[in-house]
């Protein structure tokens, strides 16, 4: 695969991050609400972050290592979040992650991008195992996965210190893992 992959849903396109997407990403990204939501955004969301992720992104896709699609609605052309796959080569595995701009919650779109990832990770790249993790605070991330017939995994008790916390503070939050491998894929 040379060029980055293009997707479409029924309401959405799923395509590259591109440095025109650093405003969307600097006003949807940075909500607090968002960050709480993740194990990965920082809060304050600065231009050098947005730069820093879509040059990660592009290595990523280059490497081969991590598909990384901007969510835009097909009649709003704009980034209003981002879903992808993180490659484990050796294990032929990935794990899959997603945010969504506060405006665009409780509508379908995170499963319905979801969906579309999924099947875009066993059927192009023949992987065998799709997991997701999410925050127990987040029981919508839960959801999606659950919509898309991922199966519950594991639960990582206390697994990370929680934001805005140190370990001193003793404030942990838990994780579960859901999972999909390409023979419970296939059986859908």
């Amino acid at each position: 695969m040379e060029q980055f992959p293009t997707l479409t849903t029924k309401r959405l396109i799923l395509d590259q991050i591109k440095p025109a997407d650093v405003p969307n990403i600097l006003t949807y990204a940075g909500n607090i609400k968002i960050a709480e939501n993740t194990r990965s955004i920082p809060h304050p969301y600065l231009e050098e972050n947005a730069i820093a992720w879509i040059q990660i992104a592009n290595a990523g896709f280059m490497e081969k290592d991590n598909y990384m699609f901007a969510i835009r609605l097909k009649d709003t052309p704009g980034l209003i979040g981002a879903i992808g796959l993180d490659i484990n080569k050796e294990n032929n595995r990935a794990e899959l992650g997603y945010w969504l701009a506060e405006p665009f919650w409780n509508k379908g779109i995170t499963t319905e991008a979801a969906k579309a990832i999924i099947s875009f990770g066993f059927e192009e790249l023949k992987l065998n195992k799709i997991i997701a993790v999410y925050l127990t605070t987040n029981e919508a991330s839960g959801k999606v996965m659950v919509k898309n017939g991922m199966i519950k995994e594991a639960e990582f008790k206390d697994h990370d210190v929680q934001r805005g916390y140190t370990i001193a503070d003793n404030r942990y939050v838990s994780l579960i893992q859901y999972r999909m491998t390409k023979n419970e894929y296939e059986s859908l």
